[in-house]
This record gives structure tokens, C-alpha cells and sequence, in this order.
């Protein structure tokens, strides 16, 4: 007997504790919110937000089944993680707080496929994003709290017309004028008496004597233009003096003879301009025939740089553009000049183009056959529809930017680029003049964009 009594104490303690366990495993785990109240716990209000595994901790935004075959629980808005003061029915009327624009409803700020009809927080006290009515049909609109653009660090700027500079660099060799470059030379066999002070190298004035000159031309064309002087008629005068200059005579030297009367024996030869000296042929007793070189002298005030631009940046040089050029010897003094001349050819060897840029050398610090390096500021002064380059997210094949619509209000917009250059990208179709682009932290935007549409194609997926 005291065995029976024994026994059915003991079944008696095993089935409570099995109901207490029963009943702990079933309670706060699924109730997803031990703080509500058990009216709350035990009947769901609200909306239904999603559903959930009831073997464990999965979540869908639509009815379907686990593994096990078990249909998934809706939870009810009341029912969701929440971390809001106020209980969930007291939220109800915010739904109205938006300066006249109708809040549909608030979405997760972290791109999980749940909502709620009422403001919340996720698990890890984010602020759920208002969805409002006018944005509900597009699909690529971010909207984004004013906290989280303040820490993200979105920047925006509007789109302008702007001078685009698209700097164009290339190899180039210092070069003289020819045009201000001088030869020496008679137009008649004779003999050269003496030779200046004057060597190769040496800086000459113009007019300044460079040699002796004697011709038996030069002295019966002399002889003639002195008799006519003297006696002659009138108009055998001018034919006289003629011969002179077409020998070579300069007016200075025509003029002294006029004021002498008298024939020298032999003539003072001029520098027909200033400039260095870099070619010296004639020497003192030298019989010189016509045309041959005894100098040549250059002036170097003005120099050429010619460059070899490649083919693909030819079309963005335009005579009279601004040329910075740097030379080896002064690597930290840069010399300004301007395009004069882009040569209507190509090499075939390099497939480059032949650019001619002319600047001023007044102190002669330039110096024929120097390698030069060249920047060109290429585009021209036309203005063009440009936006910084941070505002382009290359993808590859396409281009796009976010545009700041307002009020946390982003949208992804495909653009077409054109020409790119000091830190600036033009913008030839996609986007028009006084739109807002985002300059910084774009590509966050753009992941959440992505994001968000990735996910909508999926709820409609599932939807089907």
C-alpha cells in the first residue's frame, strides 16, 4: 500500500514538470517581445508584418511552409520587436505627419524585405524609413533619414555649364624661327679682305660690320651710280642706284656713297639683323662665290616647340590654346606659349601629329634642340554641361549618377559622358542644367538602390 501511494506521487511530479517545461518553451521564445502585455502576447493587432518559422528562427514576407511541412505564423504588427516607448496603438496616427504628403508605410532602413504601418525600430535601433505615397510607384527612389545623411557624408552639387580643360601631354623639341633666321650671302663673285671680331656663337646687332667685301661688279656698279651723281642725267639715276641694291647694298651704305662721291675700293658688309651667330663659313682672303653661306644668324627672343601629339587627342587642340612647357635644364620654371599651328598630317611611323607651339625667349634660356615636355590645355573656351567625375559611377558598360531630388530623396539616372579633364566629366545627354547630383558617399546610395530593387524583384517573384 505504501508503495502505491509512493508511486503515484511520483507520476503526479513528472507531469508537472513536464507542463511547466511545456509551458516555459512555449512562451517568451515565440512571443518576440516579453515586455508586451499577455492580452498582446496571446492575440495579435495590427497588420500582419511577416511570417515566421515556428521551429525556428526564419522569417518570410509571404505564407509559405518549413521543411517539416508546417505552415508558417503571421505576426501581427503588435506582435513585432520593438523598441518604441509607446505602445504600438498609440503610433497609429503618425501616418498623417508628413507636411502634406501621405506615409503609405515604413520600411526596414536595412533593406529587409518587412514593413510596418506604424514608426519603429529594427533590432539594432535603426529607424524604420517612411515610404510615402508619391514615391511607392518608383521603384529606383532611395529615401534616406537626415541622420543618416549627415553620417554618411552625402554631398550634392547642381549641374552647371562649365569650361572643360582637358590637359594634353606630350614629348616636344626646342626649335628656331626660320622666319627669323637670316643667311649671309653674295649676289656676285668676291673676295672677302677681312672678317669681323665675330665667331660663331657671339651675339651680332643689326647693321653691326660683319666683313669686307671686294667684287669688281660691286665696284663698276659703284663707279656707274657715282658718275650719274655727278654728271649724268637725271634719269639715269634711279636705274644706277638699282643696280646697287640688286647687289646686295644696303640703303645706309648706298647713302654714304651719294654723300662721298667716290668709289671704295672695298665695301663693309652688315648684319641684316640682330641675333646669335651659328654658322660662320667666311675666313679673311676667301674668294666667296654667289649664294654661298658665310653666315647665318638667329634671333632667339621667339622660339618654336614642336610636339608629337597622339592621334586620339588631336581633335581637342585648337589653334591660340595656352601651352605650358618644361625643359630639363629649369624643371621647376615653366614656360608659357600658345598653339600656333597643328600640321595637317600624320607621322605614320608614331601616328602622331606635329603641334607647333610658339612662346617668348627673352633671356635666351631656351636653346635649340632641347627635349621639352608639353602640356596643352585642350577644349576650347565653348562651356559644356559638365558634373565633378566623383559624381559618375562607371559600370562598365554604362554610367550613372545619383540625383538629390530632395527631402532624403535619391534616384540612380543613366548618363552619356563625354570628354573628361581636370577633375570634371561632361555630360551629353541623361542628366539637364540645375539638376543636383550627389558628390560624395554616391555609391552607398547607389548599393541601397540596387538593393532595394533586388528586392522588390523578389518579392514580386515569390508573389507569382
Amino acid at each position: 500500500m505504501r508503495r502505491a501511494r509512493i508511486a503515484f506521487a511520483l507520476t503526479v511530479l513528472l507531469l508537472a514538470l513536464g507542463g511547466a517545461a511545456y509551458v516555459m518553451a512555449r512562451g517568451p521564445w515565440f512571443s518576440h517581445d516579453a515586455s508586451r502585455p499577455e492580452t498582446h502576447a496571446a492575440k495579435g493587432v495590427g497588420p500582419i508584418i511577416y511570417y515566421r518559422d515556428p521551429d525556428g528562427p526564419f522569417f518570410s514576407p509571404a505564407p509559405r511552409k518549413n521543411p517539416a511541412g508546417k505552415d508558417y505564423v503571421a505576426v501581427r504588427a503588435s506582435e513585432d520587436v520593438s523598441f518604441d516607448e509607446k505602445p504600438w496603438a498609440a503610433a497609429e496616427p503618425a501616418q498623417q505627419q508628413s507636411s502634406g504628403r501621405r506615409i503609405l508605410y515604413y520600411r526596414n532602413p536595412m533593406g529587409l524585405p518587412d514593413t510596418s504601418p506604424v514608426p519603429k525600430k529594427d533590432p539594432m535601433g535603426m529607424d524604420y524609413a517612411p515610404v510615402y505615397e508619391d514615391e511607392a510607384q518608383d521603384a529606383s527612389t532611395v529615401t534616406i533619414s537626415p541622420g543618416k545623411l549627415q553620417k554618411t557624408g552625402v554631398r550634392s552639387e547642381p549641374v552647371e555649364r562649365r569650361e572643360l580643360t582637358i590637359p594634353i601631354r606630350a614629348a616636344g623639341r626646342v626649335d628656331f624661327d626660320p622666319r627669323r633666321t637670316s643667311v649671309v650671302a653674295l649676289r656676285f663673285e668676291g673676295f672677302i679682305e677681312s672678317v669681323g671680331k665675330v665667331a660663331e656663337g657671339d651675339y651680332v646687332r643689326k647693321g653691326q660690320t660683319l666683313m669686307r667685301v671686294y667684287g669688281p661688279d660691286l665696284s663698276s656698279a659703284a663707279a656707274e651710280y657715282v658718275a650719274v651723281l655727278t654728271s649724268g642725267p637725271a634719269a639715269r639715276m634711279e636705274g644706277a642706284r638699282r643696280r646697287l641694291v640688286n647687289l646686295g647694298l644696303d640703303d645706309a651704305t648706298i647713302a654714304a656713297i651719294a654723300r662721298s662721291r667716290r668709289v671704295p675700293r672695298a665695301i663693309d658688309w652688315p648684319a641684316p639683323q640682330g641675333g646669335h651667330v651659328i654658322e660662320r663659313a667666311a675666313l679673311s682672303g676667301m674668294r666667296a662665290a654667289p649664294g654661298e653661306t658665310l653666315f647665318r644668324i638667329v634671333d632667339h627672343s621667339l622660339v618654336w616647340v614642336l610636339a608629337d601629339v597622339a592621334e586620339r587627342d588631336v581633335s581637342a587642340i585648337k589653334p591660340g590654346e595656352p601651352a605650358i612647357i618644361r625643359v630639363r635644364s629649369y624643371p621647376d620654371r615653366p614656360f608659357k606659349g600658345q598653339v600656333a599651328l597643328v600640321y595637317p598630317h600624320l607621322n605614320m611611323e608614331t601616328r602622331t601629329a606635329r603641334v607647333r607651339i610658339e612662346l617668348p625667349n627673352p633671356d635666351g634660356l631656351l636653346l635649340g634642340d632641347m627635349f621639352a615636355d608639353v602640356e596643352i590645355e585642350g577644349g576650347g573656351k565653348q562651356k559644356v554641361l559638365a558634373v565633378p567625375e566623383s559624381a559618375i559611377i562607371d559600370a562598365g558598360k554604362r554610367q550613372v549618377v545619383i540625383l538629390d531630388k530632395g527631402e532624403g530623396r535619391f534616384q540612380p539616372r543613366e548618363v552619356q559622358i563625354g570628354r573628361r579633364g581636370e577633375g570634371l566629366a561632361e555630360i551629353t545627354s541623361g542628366v539637364a542644367e540645375g539638376e543636383r547630383v550627389v558628390t560624395a558617399a554616391n555609391f552607398l546610395i547607389d548599393a541601397e538602390s540596387n538593393l532595394k530593387a533586388a528586392l522588390q524583384a523578389l518579392d514580386q517573384g515569390q508573389g507569382r
